[in-house]
């Protein structure tokens, strides 16, 4: 690492999912991935994803975010980081409603109190080139992946849609039964999935509610992941197995979702404050290979 000034960060979580929040609006750093990395081997700025504030692309926004996960890779949407994102912005801006840019889109969030903070995540995309996968699916409400024996799959026939992030659903009767610490590396890396995928068990337990448990790309096991309740809220309201409104429940606590009839997915949960700190690049030890 060479020699730079310290950085601030803010260490805050969206259901205990995990993040940083590094301000880089007046600089003009980029973080390159073994540095992204090894911020997160640090027990002190250790993340899920690390979003970090730059200054913005395009006229209207406060903000171009980038958003990292723990390998260094990046993401283009993590709905539990904007949520802090947004409270973040609303204390410095001293208003309510206002638009940040990511490599998903421009995404409105309106912030209430830190117990109501509403993001619209954009337009879900359906199309198997979007997603995407490596060989056509012409409905991806169901594709055919199994892992385990081809007579009895221990999981199959997921649903499939990008919020910003490639994402697999697969509809099981309890999300707890399933070593997911172990399956999840081998169908994040599918070959069907060109650019990998976050990978989440879901179980409809009523038209307006579902339980999820998911393993992050590029991160792992997570107490929450904003997008997988997104993506788990829409592909159930495709498959006609809830309403376009649902109550998401994760192990870190329960995020509302709304497909709206515009097409927009309409997140709203929680953000907490934890702590404050500094990262020095020149003292970070490279990440565990």
């Amino acid at each position: 690492m060479t020699s730079a000034q310290p950085l601030p960060f803010v260490k805050m979580n969206g259901l205990g999912n995990e993040i940083v929040v590094v301000d880089l609006r007046a600089s003009a750093k980029v973080f390159t991935a073994a540095e992204v990395a090894a911020i997160a081997a640090e027990r002190i700025s250790h993340f899920d994803q690390m979003m970090v504030l730059h200054a913005p692309a395009t006229k209207g926004t406060e903000s171009f975010v980038r958003i990292y996960n723990t390998d260094g890779s990046e993401a283009g949407a993590c709905g539990n980081g904007m949520r802090c994102v947004g409270w973040l912005l609303a204390k410095h801006l001293g208003r309510d409603h206002f638009k940040v840019e990511t490599r998903a889109g421009i995404l409105d969030t309106v912030v209430r109190d830190p117990s109501s903070i509403t993001v619209d995540m954009g337009e879900p995309r359906f199309g198997w080139q979007d997603i995407p996968l490596a060989e056509e699916f012409r409905d991806t409400r169901t594709i055919e992946l199994q892992i385990g024996p081809i007579d009895r799959p221990i999981l199959h026939s997921p649903s499939v849609v990008n919020v910003g992030n490639p994402h697999a659903i697969f509809w099981v009767d309890d999300v707890d039964a399933f070593d997911l610490a172990r399956l999840g590396p081998l169908l994040e890396n599918h070959p069907v999935f060109p650019e990998r995928a976050n990978i989440s068990l879901a179980h409809v337990t009523s038209p307006n509610s579902i339980r999820l448990r998911t393993w992050e790309r590029g991160a792992g096991l997570t107490q929450a992941c904003g997008s997988a309740a997104c993506a788990a809220a829409v592909t159930a309201a495709r498959k006609r197995l809830t309403e376009r409104k649902v109550k998401v429940t994760l192990p870190g606590g329960p995020l509302t979702v709304e497909w709206s009839n515009d097409n927009h997915i309409l997140m709203s949960g929680p953000a907490e404050f934890e702590y404050e700190g500094v990262i020095d690049l020149s003292k970070l030890a490279p990440a565990p290979a």
